[in-house]
């Protein structure tokens, strides 16, 4: 039985932009459930306390979406008791070992050489419509898997706004969530008590001047633009949702219900 979690959002020390995706609305007036999908930024850092919190959910399945890369960064998840991990990279908006050396320690100029001029949101945009596109074998397993039995399940990246993003909201397109909604939980990734922490290699003032910030601000924003991209993608590649679904990601309409069924009211 699914743990019945407050309704105020927990105060995690070191899990940010964790929260319970329920409540959204469907297109047939029918709501995700709360207490079976939840998202957050990574759990490599997370307290005793934020783990008890976790471990309380009552969680079946993590998925963690990021690379090897990420995790010699970050370091693994903290384990959990009788929960499941799942890892199942999808691409860094910013991939690319030399690329993210440039963000963490390279100076202005280097910075708007590979930013500027639109490029940093540009960069972002290519790779959701990747996501999309390529890592359909990882999005069907996904809800697949929640189908069948790994409810109550959280997704997670690094920051728990890309990756993780895509496939949640990937997940609330199979439920039927209406977009809108999609856009706006997506979009609550801004909040500044979730957002990513930007941290350069050079600590000083000067690595965080105004400009250096409005350079990386792409990379760390959630923007309606990149999501935009996605759901575009998905149109002009499989011509809608369903076929997406479907022929994409191998959810077959009695697996679509029984995934409804599992994660709505």
């Amino acid at each position: 039985m699914t743990q019945q979690i407050p309704s105020t959002e927990p105060e995690l020390s070191q899990v940010r932009n964790f929260r319970d995706v329920g409540g959204l609305p469907t297109t047939d007036g029918r709501r995700v459930r709360h207490g079976v999908l939840f998202r957050s930024g990574h759990l490599a850092h997370a307290t005793a306390e934020d783990a008890a919190f976790l471990a309380g959910l009552g969680l079946h399945t993590v998925f963690d979406f990021r690379n090897a890369a990420d995790q010699r960064l970050e370091g693994p998840d903290v384990e959990l008791p009788g929960v499941r991990n799942v890892n199942l990279p999808l691409s860094d908006p910013a991939d690319g070992a030399e690329f993210w050396r440039m963000v963490r320690d390279g100076d202005l100029a280097q910075l708007r050489t590979i930013l500027g001029d639109g490029k940093g949101a540009e960069r972002m945009i290519a790779s959701y419509r990747s996501i999309i596109r390529d890592r359909t074998a990882e999005h069907g397993r996904v809800l697949r898997s929640l189908a069948e039995d790994s409810v109550p399940a959280l997704m997670h990246c690094a920051a728990g706004k890309d990756r993780a993003g895509l496939s949640v909201a990937v997940t609330l397109l199979a439920l039927g969530v209406e977009r809108e909604a999609i856009v706006a939980d997506y979009l609550e990734s801004n909040a500044k008590h979730r957002r990513y922490r930007v941290r350069r290699g050079d600590d000083s003032p000067s690595a965080y001047t105004p400009e250096v910030m409005e350079l990386l601000s792409p990379l760390f924003d959630a923007r309606a633009e990149y999501l935009s991209a996605a759901f575009e993608t998905i149109g002009s590649t499989w011509g809608g949702v369903d076929a997406y679904l479907e022929q994409g990601l191998g959810l077959t309409p009695p697996l679509r219900e029984r995934l409804r069924e599992r994660l709505l009211d």
